[in-house]
């Protein structure tokens, strides 16, 4: 019963620009950014964690390295399968254009449907970062145990797909989570199910979200991951 923390990098100068910079080179944090992801460092102070991985884009790099800057001896490891969706023709184009594009409002209300130009598929995206995140956390089960908690720094949509598939959604529907720059979203997996903690969270302390859950009482190991009926005590008493 791991727990992802899924983290969105840093504000960049394209997103201020209305840029679509999908996989375009050289993109890094502006002054907000840089600002931001030390401040997502500190509000993960006191979390520890197993792993931190990361997009292979420089953005997301810088956001991982400023979460590991306050910590001794971890280095992020890059996975390729959470890079952002390859948008093909569409990298580098401002968003004002992009929204005249025929393609655009299908983008919006049926993404299971879109091939960018010369790009990736939306379901391409989804498939191959679920799949990842997946992987990675099975190994720091088998590595760490149950109450491993890890981190992914990578984009809004590969966010949005992933946390798509944790709430059990079909991916047209993606469109209708928010996944703001430098926020954190946690996800427990359980052999069970996936439980969303908590979605795009830029203020709170999740020190005390996080700490190490009680010693467990006694019960049967059948109903160990099982949903409190009635809503119980929340997110303290999901499974951890």
């Amino acid at each position: 019963m791991t727990t992802l923390l899924l983290i969105r990098h840093g504000r960049t100068a394209a997103n201020t620009a209305g840029i679509l910079a999908g996989r375009s080179p050289g993109v890094e944090l502006d002054e907000v950014g840089r600002g931001q992801a030390a401040a997502v460092a500190e509000r993960l102070i006191r979390v520890p964690l197993t792993s931190v991985i990361t997009s292979p884009l420089r953005r997301c790099r810088q956001t991982a390295q400023a979460i590991l800057a306050v910590r001794d001896g971890q280095q992020a490891t890059v996975e390729n399968s959470l890079t952002e969706c390859g948008y093909g023709d569409w990298t580098g184009k401002p968003l004002r254009e992009l929204v005249k594009e025929k393609l655009w409002p299908t983008v919006q209300q049926q993404p299971s449907a879109v091939r960018f130009p010369n790009g990736e598929s939306m379901t391409e995206m989804s498939a191959r970062a679920v799949g990842a995140v997946r992987a990675w956390d099975a190994k720091q089960a088998a590595e760490h145990g149950d109450h491993a908690v890890w981190a992914a720094v990578s984009h809004g949509d590969v966010i949005k797909a992933i946390l798509a598939d944790a709430l059990g959604l079909h991916l047209d529907q993606f469109q209708r989570l928010l996944v703001d720059p430098a926020s954190i979203s946690i996800i427990r997996y359980t052999a069970t199910r996936p439980y969303l903690v908590t979605m795009n969270s830029t203020t709170a302390d999740l020190g005390d979200l996080l700490k190490p859950p009680p010693a467990p009482k006694k019960r049967s190991r059948k109903g160990s991951a099982d949903a409190p009926v009635g809503g119980g005590l929340g997110a303290a008493e999901a499974p951890h």
